[in-house]
């Protein structure tokens, strides 16, 4: 994965926006003030994304690339390594995935402006 790419594609949902709000490095996608995705920006090796639960559960199951997120609540977070079994592809799909259960559970008057 380029970390161009993935800032880009990250960037292009609709309301998102990139933060820096923990360091220098930690690069944060938030949509309403709600992340939906994190990396290193010195050491692009994975990212964080928010996932339903049940889903977390199986994609850690099936993906040696996936495991529960790492400094975040594991229960709703993974982490995907992109140097394993994961295509840019399907990793873009997460990115999805995360967006969109965000997105969800914003008040439906924010969702609806995006």
């Amino acid at each position: 994965m380029d970390i161009e790419l993935y800032r880009v594609y990250c960037l292009s949902k609709a309301g998102a926006v990139e933060d820096t709000p923990f360091d220098q490095d930690t690069l944060v996608f938030k949509v309403s003030g709600k992340m939906f995705a994190l990396c290193s920006l010195r050491d692009f090796k994975s990212t964080n994304l928010k996932c339903d639960p049940e889903r977390a559960q199986e994609l850690r199951a099936s993906y040696l690339a996936v495991e529960g997120g790492f400094h975040m609540n594991k229960k709703h977070w993974n982490t995907i390594y992109f140097d394993q079994d994961m295509s840019d592809s399907e990793i873009l799909k997460w990115v999805d995935h995360s967006y969109e259960l965000v997105v969800l559970s914003l008040p439906k008057k924010i969702r609806e402006k995006l």
